[in-house]
Order: structure tokens, then C-alpha cells, then sequence
């Protein structure tokens, strides 16, 4: 089986990719990979990023690797939070001080609308390439489901009525802006 080590710290992350991947490929985390390293994020873009984070590694391990970048951009916001999303209320990336701060800010708009956004970066045999996925929804008033991180108790997909913290695992891969880029970085790995 194919081993890829996967630039993220991030264990939810990790476990949505192996779930979209279904045991073709060995998607090892950084933990798993004993590599004990905090990737700054230090871009304007999740483009930028992503293509960080595959580059320390690849740097560190000389083997394939892929990372991703994710944003959630809101309309009424000018597309804030974006690539600041993890830290948008400080460096701490506290994803319930995150919620608060985009729900006071966006408390007297009228348009909900908002995106994730997902950028993987794969470095296969030394080459980059780029895999894009979007998720188009609105955020609601109030948080609804425990399940997911980030800002899933707020966010609802289009064409649907749940968040993505009420949805399991498989209802919420049916919409997932992450699940669209790694089917993109799949289909890829498989034509190799």
C-alpha cells in the first residue's frame, strides 16, 4: 500500500482524510511520522500554505507528502475569516473563541452566506500540484451538534438543513469541501 505522510498535527483532519480514502493509500500523520513540528502559517492565501507545510516536510523526509490549508470565508465579511480562520481570535486557535468572535461579528448581517475552502498540496516525486475544493452554505445564529471541530456548529451546507456537527462522518463527506479536494488528490494518486 502506498504510504503518504499527511503535514498536519491535526487528528480530526487525518481521520476525515482516511475515511475519504478508504484504505488505499497509508495516510500517516505528523505524530505518526514522529515528526514533532509546528508548521507556521505565516501567508495571505490558503494556496500559499498549503505549499509550506508539504515544502518543511518534504525538506525534513525527501518523500511524498501532502498538506491542506482550509478556510472558512463568509460573504459579509469580505471573506473573513479565510486563511486566518484557525487563529481568528487569537493564536491560540480556540475553535469556541473562534465561534463567538464570528457570530458577534456577523450579528446584524442579513447575508449569511459562506464557503469552506480547502487547498491540498501533494509534492509526489519532488512536483506540486494543487487540488481545490469548496463547500458553498451560510452560517446559522446559534450552534447546533457536537460532533466535527472548527466551526462545523455553525455552518450549514447547502442542501441541507444540519450543520455539519449534527451530520456523521459519511452524511457530512456527501458535502465536505475537504472531501472534494482529497477526491481530487485520489484520482491523481490512483493514475499514477
Amino acid at each position: 500500500m502506498m504510504k503518504i505522510i499527511f503535514a498536519t498535527n491535526n487528528r480530526n483532519k487525518v481521520e476525515e482524510i482516511r475515511a475519504v480514502t478508504a484504505g488505499r493509500f497509508e495516510i500517516v500523520g505528523l505524530n505518526e511520522a514522529g515528526i514533532d513540528i509546528d508548521i507556521p502559517e505565516p501567508h495571505d492565501t490558503l494556496e500559499s500554505n498549503a505549499i509550506e507545510k508539504a515544502s518543511a516536510i518534504f525538506e525534513l523526509t525527501n518523500t511524498n507528502v501532502f498538506s491542506e490549508d482550509t478556510g472558512l470565508e463568509t460573504e459579509a465579511l469580505n471573506g473573513a475569516p479565510g486563511v486566518k480562520s484557525a487563529r481568528y481570535a487569537g493564536e491560540g486557535k480556540d475553535f469556541q473563541a473562534n465561534i463567538d468572535k464570528l457570530l458577534l461579528n456577523l450579528r446584524d448581517a442579513a447575508n449569511r452566506k459562506a464557503r469552506f475552502r480547502t487547498i491540498i498540496c501533494l509534492l509526489w516525486n519532488g512536483e506540486q500540484h494543487l487540488f481545490e475544493g469548496v463547500c458553498e452554505g451560510k452560517i446559522i445564529e446559534q450552534q447546533r451538534g457536537t460532533k466535527g471541530f472548527g466551526y462545523d456548529p455553525v455552518f450549514v451546507p447547502d442542501g441541507s438543513e444540519k450543520t455539519f456537527a449534527e451530520m456523521e462522518m459519511e452524511e457530512k463527506n456527501k458535502y465536505s469541501h475537504r472531501r472534494k479536494a482529497t477526491d481530487k488528490l485520489v484520482e491523481f494518486l490512483l493514475s499514477r
